[in-house]
């Protein structure tokens, strides 16, 4: 590392907690609406990742014209900054206050008929609507949750994001601990929620389709599910165009065949399935600024090969 990083990492802090504590003092609303704003530079000028979002969602949605392709990709980016500044926010609202901006709820009975049978339950969502925001929900409802998460390259962020989360009643495992901790939070009959539609190096993962190419897919969610016996969900927060949340839950099948890693892989396929469906509805509320075929197999047509791969080097 730099030495100079942790100045770095500290100066990117300051800025942004103060931008915090500045929307922290207008009415929800017109800060949301300034998140979409600052979310809509990073299209436009800064281009961060366009052309990434762009190719990708040429490829997954190949019946949208160039119009429609960079409507899409600019609302991303507004959805993307809205959803960073509604997150830095919720701690502001409260319980009540997040319940409130949930206006409809679709599946709730399966999280709670999963939740009383004691043995916990895996919660499995995607890059999709606004997933802090879903877990603040799931705490909101009194359910015991904790997040599998990452750490953020700059500390500082981390530990922030890791309060906030604290605050809104989500605990946070570090993705090094999983192994550990996962079995005492399903003996003690909580929800634990995972990201898994990122193919990240070094993680246990599958390939499955996603918009018809191979994605690199974490098997975390179905393991855990098929290990300790315990059922998952899927979840997804979807913002309405009146800027409240509609909270969607489907059951993903488990289908014993004696087979571990089919099984792992069939889950996997499965829930991947249900996010694409989610993202084909609503394409502007996922994160297409991520290179979401970035890792595939080796014998890939090249007709199915990641998209992104020719402005990669921009990135």
């Amino acid at each position: 590392m730099s030495p100079d990083r942790p100045f770095v990492f500290r100066m990117e802090q300051i800025a942004v907690m103060g931008l915090v504590r500045t929307l922290g003092l207008l009415p929800w609303e017109t800060a949301c609406r300034i998140g979409a704003r600052l979310g809509a530079t990073g299209y436009a000028p800064l281009a961060i990742r366009r052309e990434v979002a762009e190719r990708q969602i040429a490829a997954a949605f190949p019946e949208k014209n160039p119009g429609e392709v960079k409507r899409v990709a600019r609302a991303s980016f507004e959805h993307l900054g809205r959803s960073a500044v509604e997150t830095a926010l919720l701690p502001r609202v409260g319980r009540r206050g997040v319940l409130d901006l949930v206006v409809e709820v679709e599946g709730w009975d399966m999280v709670e008929a999963d939740l009383a049978e004691g043995r916990g339950v895996v919660l499995v969502a995607g890059h999709h609507g606004n997933w802090e925001l879903l877990g603040a929900y799931i705490a909101a409802r009194g359910v015991p949750i904790d997040a599998i998460v990452r750490r953020m390259a700059n500390p500082y962020f981390d530990a922030y994001l890791s309060e906030t989360r604290e605050k809104l009643g989500v605990t946070a495992i570090r993705d090094e601990d999983a192994v550990r901790r996962v079995p005492r939070s399903f003996r003690e009959g909580r929800m634990v929620a995972l990201l898994s539609d990122q193919g990240v190096k070094g993680l246990a993962s599958t390939f499955v389709p996603f918009f018809g190419r191979p994605a690199k897919t974490p098997r975390g969610a179905a393991v855990f599910a098929l290990r300790f016996d315990t059922p998952i969900l899927f979840a997804d927060a979807i913002r309405r165009p009146d800027g409240k949340y509609r909270v969607v839950v489907e059951r993903v099948a488990i289908t014993p065949s004696g087979d571990k890693d089919r099984d792992i892989d069939a889950m996997v396929e499965r829930f991947s399935q249900v996010l694409e469906k989610w993202v084909r509805r609503f394409p502007e509320q996922y994160l297409w600024q991520h290179r979401r075929w970035r890792r595939q197999p080796p014998d890939t047509p090249p007709e199915l090969r990641d998209p992104a791969e020719l402005s990669a080097r921009a990135v």
